[in-house]
């Protein structure tokens, strides 16, 4: 990929590498943007993945971050500074839906996006669309009323997981490099596994999970799990550390150190 097109960077690889290359301006945001939207353009009509865009508001926010990026020393900007990438539409993106699959919900628009989603954008990420759920994000099947099915990219016949399991499609099938899930049982590690893609849940407390539908009161916020999923596993700590830290707006949050996963020995570690 030495002098990979924005397209072949899209389909092949990681978040961090295009981020490092948009910096070095070898590749510049908004031609990364145009090759996500075309590539969801493309691959959608068989997935059913991305249930809402932001075509518009995407291109001019890449606008932005290359203008930015030629004003400012790159070193100074975030770590994700133009890169496009997706949100699980039970999460609330100003300007987007929000209905996580339930009809009753349809025609919600969220005035302010939820903690999880401020701080990718902050970092400098792109969302050019929100993805699928399974009803109530409750199901191992993205599937509801709302938007149908979503279809697997490696074999449409089959599913995708769920909840997030669109998340996964759309990342498995190359055309978004990272998104924004959650999980309580299985909802960002089933989908990794179903579409040949990496996720993460967290520990409890780790990462805000206010600002999504539904968000888990009481005790079964404990069990809620605000999550990366992304095509390359070298993605997963930078993105847990953007997303990591107390909020205000969920009480169960809490600060929790973090060590490079390069320290440990896996030797010891009882699996």
């Amino acid at each position: 990929r030495e002098n990979g097109s924005p397209l072949e960077l899209l389909r092949s690889a990681s978040a961090t590498e295009v981020a490092t290359r948009i910096r070095r301006k070898q590749v510049s945001s908004r031609d990364m943007v145009d090759a996500c939207i075309a590539e969801v353009e493309r691959v959608n009509p068989v997935l059913n993945a991305v249930v809402a865009t932001r075509f518009d508001e995407a291109r001019a926010e890449a606008e932005l971050a290359d203008q930015r990026l030629a004003s400012e020393d790159a070193s100074t900007l975030p770590p994700l500074h133009g890169v496009p990438c997706t949100i699980k539409e039970c999460f609330a993106l100003v300007g987007m839906p929000q209905t996580s699959g339930l009809p009753a919900r349809v025609g919600f628009r969220p005035s302010e996006d939820a903690p999880a989603v401020t701080r990718l954008r902050e970092a400098g990420a792109i969302p050019v669309g929100v993805t699928n759920v399974s009803e109530l994000c409750m199901w191992m099947e993205s599937f509801n009323r709302v938007y149908g099915r979503t279809n697997n990219p490696y074999d449409p016949s089959r599913i995708v997981g769920g909840s997030s399991g669109s998340e996964g499609a759309i990342v498995g099938s190359g055309a978004s490099l990272f998104g924004l899930g959650s999980d309580v049982g299985g909802s960002i590690r089933m989908p990794a596994f179903f579409n040949g893609v990496f996720g993460h849940k967290c520990s409890a407390g780790l990462i805000p999970n206010s600002g999504q539908y539904p968000e888990g009161d009481g005790a079964a916020g404990t069990y809620l799990s605000t999550g990366p999923i992304a095509r390359r596993a070298e993605d997963l700590s930078m993105l847990v550390r953007i997303l990591a830290g107390p909020h205000e707006s969920d009480p169960n949050t809490r600060p929790i150190p973090l060590r490079d996963p390069n320290s440990v020995d896996l030797s010891r570690l009882r699996v």
